[in-house]
Order: structure tokens, then C-alpha cells, then sequence
């Protein structure tokens, strides 16, 4: 049967030598049409009639689609009663909790923009946020309300929703958790400007007009976050038609995937691969979401354990978790049918410990890569049967094409060459919200009249359509799958007026592969080296998201220089891969 499908796939190749990817998709694949529909409107076209089907477990409290569509209805109505209309932005900040979801699927039913935001971002950060986007609404995770007490009067921003974690769990978990963590939280005093979620849900029944939503399939549903290729904070436009196209493609690629199966989610609902591929996807197929708001490795044990989900993705960090964890050795989890890394390169010596792993636990799968950017919601590329190669990223997900490009001349290069990575397809974004200049330089048309995604990644395709990335054109550190971004925290620490330059790389850590370090050089007349240490960290902490404050400082009289005069961080690198070979013998 193999030796008839693979005449096949090379006979099909050979009619198509531009997209020779396509042979490892099936007829009906291949002719897949992506919906026109809103997000709210495509999740309710797949459920259908199976309402009664599980959407989500939350520490073990179970809730219905039918349940879930209540409460998406509850939410639109308790928005139009604040007043929130067509094309609004809705700005929410929370993590994996039902609530954040409601609030996400309530906005797109009324035609509302979700701008998604990380709970862990700065102050400064969260106020550039809210200032950019003009929201007037904010719904919050209550452990961020110390993050935006002091910047909400300088944004647009009227009412502020809070948010408990503890909101939709079970009893004796609520009970719990408000022992153990909730009497710590800092909550504001609810009054015209602060309400609870509670509140927020009862102000729907002042709403009871009819309301029409004629947000079409190219406008804009979703703002997401990211650096993009140049490493400034950046507000991605997505649309509806590009959300959607993301889940159907996921559906080809995880084929084997059925209703009443069972994902983790763990990945955050504030990028595109927890929102789309973790969350929108799952619920797209009628798949039980296991939500997981934060990490917890004994809580991670027990749910693999005891729930046998049939889906698991995640970033190269939280396999490492999973492996390191002594609780695991006996964990059967030959219920998995997919294991999806994203977020960061997989080394091949990982991908291979991962997989040994996974087949020592009864596992009959290895482990799936995909690779993608926040700029096309999430992935555009993924490893499945055939094409899942030893340190390679897979093939285009259908609908998608791939092209090699030299990143000076644009220039595309034949198969085999390295250049950098282009991505067109339905998911690349409609652009970055309010900069048109960062648009142009990421978004560009090609000869063949198309418009292409430059990711600023290098790689190479081979003649058989099998994608390997190989480097990073932009300068980006990727610590336990989030983007931390030099030039952000190089300009925070040089605010010290005892600082002269600073020069920030990522260097290697066991468990987060990599963190942020700090070159600095100081001003003739400094203060004790030790005190500006400290004085630094506290900076960073204030200024930084907790994932971008470096994890070392080094303190120098100049730092090394290119022959054009500029910083020479790549010899640094350098310096310090040579120090730990070193070290390590």
C-alpha cells in the first residue's frame, strides 16, 4: 500500500515542482474553501445540533456548549448595556479561564474588537496598550489590578471588569483558592469604575433590544501582541477570515482528531497558537478544552493522569517539565494522538529525548512540529506523517505557500538554498494596528503579484517540500516560548542615568532555553557597581514584563564593536558559548 501511495506523491510532485508540498495532502484536502463567516458564527455553524457535548473542563467543573453559548450571550448583552458597538475595542487581559473565552466569543458576536493582552505585562506596557487601542472597556484578571491602578485615568478607559480566577470552579476548589491566594489579592474598591464579574453579568438583563452585527469575514476581530521582525511592540490586525482559516487548517493536519476527544490547553489565550489553535480549533471540532490558567507541573501530572486527554501542545519548556517531573515515570499516555510543539525551534537532540519519552510511556505517536508567527495568527507550517523529519519544520499547512528569498533582493531562490522564510496564505495578517510604515516592511509584493509575509527567519526547502529553519534574521530571545526582545530591555536599563550603553543577548538556560543577559557599561562618575545591580533589577522589574528582566548582569568598560561601529552582539554570543564549553569541561 505505501510503495502505491508514494508512486503516487511522486508522480504528483513531478506536475507540481513550484509546491511540491501539496502531495502530502489528499484530493479533498486540496480542495478545501475557507468560511466567510465571523468567529462567533463559524464555532456555532460546527457545533451545530451537539450542544450537549462538553466545551470545557475547569478543575473539574464541566461546562456544556449549550452552557457556553448562554453565557457568550449574557456577556455581548452586558457589553452593549456599557455601550460597546460595532468595531469598538475591547481590550482583555486574563489568562486560560472560561471567563476570558466568554468575553473573547461575546466581543466577535457583537461585532466588537478583542484585544488580547498578557496579565504579566508591565505597567508601562499595559498603559502604551489601552492608549494605542482608545478602549474604553477592560476586562481584568484581578492579580493585574495592581499593574493599572495608577495608569487607568490616563486611557480611555471608563469601566473595568474584574475577574477571580476562582470564578467558575467548583466549590471546594473556589474555597481553596480563596484561602490560599484570593485573600492576598489586591482588589479595587467596586464602584461606577470598577465591577465585579457578577455585576458585569447581571447589567445583560438591562439589555434586551435586538442587535445586529454586520461585521464582515476581512474586517478586523482580534488585535494580538508581538514584536514582529524588528522587536518592537507591535499590535497584530487579525481577521476573522484569517482566525477561522487557522482553525480549519489545524482540523486537516490533526485528521484524526474527534469529537468528545480531549485537549490540555496550557498555552495562553493572549497568543495566537493558546487562542486559535489550543482554544478556537478544538471547540471548532467539538473537542473537550481542558483550561489551565497557569502552569502547575503537579496539577499538569494530575490531569494526564486522570482525564487521558488525546491532545497535548505546548512550548519546548514545558516538555522539559513534563520529563523532569519523577511523577510522570509511571503515567500511561498511549491516549495521545497529537503532541504539537510550538513557540521555539526544537533541537533535534530534544525532539529525539521527546520521543523517546513518549514511547516509553506507551505513546504511539511522535512528537508534531509546527512553526508559524504571531503575524499569521499562529502556525503556517507542521509535521505530520511523512513529512515529520528530524529537525524540520514540516510543509506548508494547506492553503499556504512557502518561498525562499534572498533578504536583500527578494530574489526567489531555488530549492535547496537558504534564504529567508516567506509565508502567503489566508492567515497573514491584515497588518500591524496604526503603523503602516512596519507594515510595508514585513508585508511585500512579490513579482508574482502576491503579497508575502517576510518572517525574518532563514531556512531552506527541500525539492520535496520539507521546510528547515536554520537561523533568525531578526534579534530575538525566545524564553520558555515567549518573545523577549533585546532592543526593549537594552533601552529600559540605559534610562539609568549611571548607565553609558548596554547590550542585552540570550544565553542558555536548562529549563527555559534561553534568558536574558545584561552587558552594561557605566558612566565615569558611577555609584558602587553592587548598588546599581540592584537599582537596575528593580528597574527592569517595573518597566519589564517578569519574563524579559535579564537573569544576569555583567558589568564592562566598552563593549565590542562591528567594524561599521555598532555593538557587536553577536561576539558576545560567542564569548559566552565558549565560556560554557569551558566551563563544562
Amino acid at each position: 500500500m505505501n510503495k502505491v501511495k508514494n508512486f503516487f506523491i511522486k508522480l504528483f510532485k513531478s506536475k507540481n515542482k513550484n509546491e511540491p508540498w501539496l502531495s502530502y495532502y489528499s484530493k479533498e484536502d486540496r480542495k478545501i474553501k475557507f468560511t466567510d463567516r465571523t468567529i462567533y458564527d463559524y464555532l456555532e455553524e460546527c457545533v451545530g445540533e451537539d450542544r450537549d457535548y462538553i466545551a470545557f473542563n475547569y478543575f473539574g467543573n464541566r461546562i456544556s456548549y449549550s452552557e457556553f453559548f448562554d453565557k457568550i450571550d449574557q456577556a455581548a448583552r452586558a457589553l452593549r448595556s456599557l455601550g460597546v458597538k460595532q468595531g469598538d475595542i475591547v481590550t482583555i487581559c486574563m489568562p486560560n479561564i472560561p471567563e476570558a473565552i466568554v468575553s473573547f466569543y461575546a466581543c466577535n458576536k457583537i461585532g466588537a474588537i478583542a484585544d488580547m493582552i498578557h496579565p504579566l505585562s508591565s505597567q508601562a506596557q499595559i498603559k502604551k496598550y489601552l492608549s494605542e487601542s482608545k478602549s474604553r472597556i477592560l476586562i481584568l484578571i484581578d492579580v493585574a489590578y495592581v499593574r493599572v491602578k495608577n495608569i487607568l485615568a490616563e486611557t480611555s478607559v471608563y469601566r473595568t471588569i474584574i475577574v477571580s480566577a476562582k470564578e467558575s470552579m467548583p466549590f471546594i476548589t473556589n474555597v481553596g483558592y480563596q484561602i490560599t491566594r484570593g485573600f492576598k489579592i489586591k482588589r479595587p474598591k467596586f464602584d461606577r469604575d470598577y465591577i465585579t464579574w457578577r455585576d458585569f453579568i447581571l447589567s445583560s438583563l438591562t439589555y434586551n433590544k435586538p442587535y445586529v452585527n454586520t461585521m464582515k469575514s476581512k474586517d478586523v476581530a482580534v488585535i494580538l501582541h508581538s514584536g514582529g521582525t524588528t522587536g518592537k511592540p507591535k499590535g497584530i490586525m487579525i481577521s476573522n477570515y484569517n482566525f477561522n482559516a487557522e482553525a480549519q487548517q489545524g482540523g486537516v493536519n490533526v485528521y484524526d482528531v474527534r469529537p468528545k476527544d480531549k485537549i490540555v490547553t496550557i498555552l495562553p489565550i493572549f497568543h495566537g497558537f493558546g487562542l486559535c489553535i489550543c482554544i478556537h480549533c478544538p471547540l471548532c471540532l467539538k473537542v473537550e478544552t481542558i483550561l489551565m490558567p497557569e502552569f502547575d507541573n503537579n496539577h499538569f501530572y494530575k490531569i494526564m493522569k486522570n482525564l487521558q486527554p488525546n491532545v497535548l501542545a505546548g512550548v519546548p519548556t514545558l516538555w522539559e517539565a513534563m520529563m523532569d517531573n519523577k511523577k510522570f515515570d509511571n503515567v500511561d499516555l498511549s491516549s495521545l494522538k497529537y503532541v504539537i510543539s510550538g513557540g521555539d525551534y526544537l533541537t533535534i537532540p530534544m525532539e529525539r529525548k521527546i520521543n523517546n519519552f513518549l514511547h516509553s510511556h506507551n505513546a504511539k505517536i511522535s512528537i508534531s512540529k509546527g512553526y508559524g508567527m504571531t503575524e499569521s495568527v499562529a502556525a503556517t507550517a507542521y509535521t505530520f506523517e511523512g513529512t515529520n523529519e528530524p529537525g524540520s519544520i514540516g510543509i506548508p499547512m494547506i492553503g499556504n505557500s512557502f518561498c525562499i528569498c534572498d533578504p536583500e533582493t527578494m530574489e526567489v531562490l531555488p530549492f535547496g538554498n537558504e534564504g529567508e522564510i516567506c509565508v502567503n496564505g489566508p492567515t497573514v495578517m491584515l497588518g500591524y494596528f496604526k503603523n503602516k510604515e512596519e507594515s510595508r516592511k514585513v508585508l511585500r509584493k512579490h513579482k508574482d503579484g502576491k503579497i508575502w509575509l517576510h518572517t525574518g527567519d532563514m531556512g531552506y526547502i527541500t525539492p520535496d517540500g520539507i521546510i528547515y529553519f536554520t537561523q533568525r534574521l531578526k534579534r530575538m530571545i525566545i524564553s520558555s516560548g515567549f518573545n523577549v526582545y533585546p532592543n526593549m530591555i537594552e533601552e529600559t536599563i540605559e534610562k539609568h542615568k549611571e548607565v553609558k550603553k548596554c547590550c542585552v543577548i540570550g544565553i542558555f538556560h536548562p529549563y527555559k532555553m534561553q534568558v536574558p543577559k545584561a552587558f552594561v557599561v557605566l558612566t565615569k562618575n558611577h555609584k558602587p557597581v553592587g548598588k546599581i545591580k540592584n537599582e537596575l533589577k528593580e528597574l527592569c522589574k517595573k518597566e519589564l514584563a517578569a519574563y524579559s528582566v535579564p537573569k544576569e548582569y555583567e558589568f564592562r568598560d566598552e563593549l565590542p564593536k562591528t567594524i561599521y561601529g555598532k555593538v557587536d552582539f553577536k561576539r558576545l554570543e560567542k564569548e559566552e558559548v565558549f565560556k560554557n564549553k569551558n566551563i563544562k569541561h
